[in-house]
């Protein structure tokens, strides 16, 4: 005889109404299931036994007060399963095992109601309608279970970031003369507390891009254990060197230049990050606007001192070079390509001329007249020192007049 499907609701009720009582002896029930049924796939050790425990039965017994039509969740998610996702999630118990447990969960109750069925001697065909009504509710408190935890994990990974910028921050702060904070940020960002490490600056480009690209996968690919932090206007990164040589971490990273990148000396520890920090800023500020390029403080500790005393710069400038500045365009670019080469080619007029393609005299020229126009001589030691800071400064800024 085949069962009324108008009768199936009520069946289904009656059935979970009377599961209700035995939830206790079900939920020891799905706990052993879920310890000896492929327990390398049911990993709890995160969550204390007791929690599990009532987990498991505020879950069985939703089930039944769903099937029983004592709770309606039709128009909405399931409270008792969005706090169980959310809870795991919090707890770092995989999904999978979540899943795994909530089907584990429905086979505790539909054998519990075909045993129910049996004693209550209901036709066979009203208990297969009960299985599809079974599955039904674990599908829905299952995509509940899997939306809260999710959303939790997004959460967390959230919060983590938050706290893990933070503690970058705090670094370059200098926080990290702290011995307590250092060790604790060492531990949470996986980076020595001692050891030698360099700090990288790379400038955000027009595009709104960094001036690094590839950089974490360049440096992992050696070994090298690095953290980047975005910033407003710059991306930082911290290189634990370890054992390797600083100038393997510079040669990975000086391809990958798209515009200004500044390197820090190496400094000893957490604990001088800040430091680092300050040195790299101020190494960034040796580049040229529109420069792409790598640099390094030991490459730029003139500049640097520029960089650090901007006014006693710019007053150098005017007092090295300022009469040169003020020639017509023309003029006053081709002396100072002149003083240029010929500084850079050790002060040999000969060497000068080969490099502007013009005869020796001419070069000679037109040193005698920069040396008119500023009122002293180009020779010397502290000629030559001002004199190349002068340059540098224009280099740096760019400041040459219309």
């Amino acid at each position: 005889m085949v069962a009324d499907p108008a009768d199936l609701p009520n069946v289904t009720h009656a059935l979970a109404k009377a599961g209700l009582d035995d939830v206790p002896a079900l939920t020891e029930r799905l706990m052993s299931a879920i310890f000896t049924d492929n327990p390398e796939w049911t990993d709890y050790r995160p969550v204390p036994k007791e929690d599990l425990w009532e987990g498991c039965r505020q879950y069985l017994e939703r089930i039944l007060q769903i099937l029983s039509g004592e709770v309606d969740i039709s128009d909405r998610d399931d409270d008792v399963a969005a706090a169980i996702g959310r809870r795991r999630a919090e707890q770092g118990v995989p999904l999978e095992v979540m899943l795994r447990t909530f089907r584990l969960g429905g086979r505790v109750v539909w054998e519990a109601l075909v045993d129910q069925a049996h004693r209550d001697g209901a036709d066979p065909d009203s208990v297969l309608g009960v299985a599809t009504s079974i599955w039904r509710v674990i599908d829905g408190l299952s995509s509940t279970l899997s939306t809260f935890y999710r959303n939790t994990e997004l959460e967390r990974l959230r919060r983590d970031d938050q706290r893990r910028h933070a503690l970058v921050e705090d670094l370059l702060a200098g926080r990290a003369r702290d011995v307590a904070f250092a060790q604790r940020a060492a531990k949470e960002l996986d980076l020595p507390t001692g050891g030698a490490y360099l700090v990288v600056v790379a400038e955000m480009t027009d595009d709104a891009a960094f001036a690094l690209r590839g950089h974490s996968e360049a440096l992992a690919a050696l070994h090298f254990r690095s953290v980047w932090q975005v910033r407003a206007d710059s991306l930082v990164g911290l290189i634990a060197l370890e054992q390797h040589p600083a100038e393997l971490a510079l040669d990975a990273l000086r391809p990958l230049a798209r515009a200004r990148v500044a390197v820090s000396p190496k400094v000893q520890g957490l604990s001088e990050i800040g430091l680092a920090h300050q040195l790299a800023l101020t190494t960034l500020g040796t580049s040229a606007p529109g420069a792409a390029e790598l640099v390094t403080l030991e490459e730029r500790f003139p500049e640097a001192l520029l960089v650090q005393s901007p006014d006693l710069a710019q007053r150098l400038l005017e007092t090295q070079l300022g009469p040169v500045l003020a020639l017509p365009v023309k003029e006053r670019d081709m002396l100072l390509d002149t003083l240029r080469a010929w500084l850079e080619e050790n002060c040999s007029t000969a060497n000068a001329a080969v490099r502007l393609h013009c005869h020796r005299n001419t070069v000679l020229n037109r040193l005698h007249r920069i040396t008119t126009l500023i009122g002293q001589p180009l020779h010397g030691r502290t000629a030559y020192v001002s004199l190349s800071l002068a340059l540098s400064t224009l280099h740096l800024t760019k400041g040459l007049p219309d």
